[in-house]
């Protein structure tokens, strides 16, 4: 019987339709670039973190999970402590899968199923209740709502140019240098800045600064810093004007933001 192992790749070829890891990260914990022959469905239990494809940046809060076909590059970051469950899916296991990489909404039974597949063994058995439960789970990610913040969902650049820029902004929110700063650091003129960040993320250099700002604040309020204290270290003027860009992201006041994730998602 295969034992438990900490490392993705060991359960590749595991013959089952499902193989959970369970892992726990420390802060600041990167898992640099790589990929799987298996899809997976990430889901932290407890802390957020960050996962980086070549297309987009996923912020992941408690009670969201991010979906990862097959053969997809990314890396993770987390932003303190993370309690980490990641379910390796075969890729014939259910025709339902999602085909792309998204942010789901994890129902509080998916969150149960999740936590007892870690529980049962790598190799359990085909038949029963152990085979059901796996069975039952890839239901529930097929009926899975994609979580519509696009404020989590951060496009990526693919000009290395403007790559290595997203890269220093992600590292440092806060910073208050202008896009002129940026398009010079660039090599580009502000015009051609501009309409190349469009291009290639599809919003505006102002418009994905404050997504990388909001989705920091995140992982912040997250780690239990008040909202006063985000507001400042994420770069905004006055925790009202945080307030005001954060609810209209989100819908709702940051100081009551993680008891709204918490309630059931509906018609679960």
């Amino acid at each position: 019987m295969m034992a438990r192992s900490t490392h993705g790749e060991d359960y590749q070829k595991v013959n089952r339709p499902i193989a959970v890891l369970i892992d726990e990260y420390s802060p600041d914990h990167v898992d640099p670039p790589h990929s799987h022959e298996r899809a997976q469905l990430l889901y932290a239990t407890s802390g957020v973190m960050s996962v980086i494809t070549d297309e987009v940046s996923f912020t992941i809060p408690p009670q969201r999970g991010v979906w990862m076909p097959a053969g997809v590059r990314h890396e993770a970051h987390c932003r303190g402590h993370v309690s980490l469950r990641t379910l390796y899916v075969e890729a014939d296991a259910d025709s339902r899968m999602p085909k792309r990489c998204q942010t789901l909404k994890i129902s509080p039974l998916l969150r149960e199923l999740i936590i007892e597949a870690g529980n049962l063994p790598i190799e359990y058995s085909l038949n029963g209740r152990e085979a059901r439960i796996m069975e039952l789970i890839l239901d529930e990610i097929a009926e899975a709502v994609e979580h519509p913040a696009s404020a989590l969902n951060i496009p990526m650049p693919k000009d290395p140019r403007l790559s290595r820029i997203c890269r220093k902004i992600m590292d440092d929110p806060a910073a208050e240098d202008d896009l002129d700063h940026w398009a010079a650091v660039a090599c580009m003129g502000r015009r051609t800045f501009t309409r190349a960040f469009r291009r290639e993320t599809g919003i505006t250099f102002s418009e994905w600064r404050q997504q990388v700002r909001l989705a920091e604040a995140v992982s912040m309020l997250a780690s239990g810093k008040s909202v006063t204290t985000v507001a400042y270290e994420v770069g905004y003027n006055s925790p009202s004007a945080f307030g005001t860009m954060f609810q209209r992201a989100f819908g709702t006041p940051p100081s009551q933001y993680f008891s709204q994730l918490a309630k059931p998602v509906a018609g679960s």
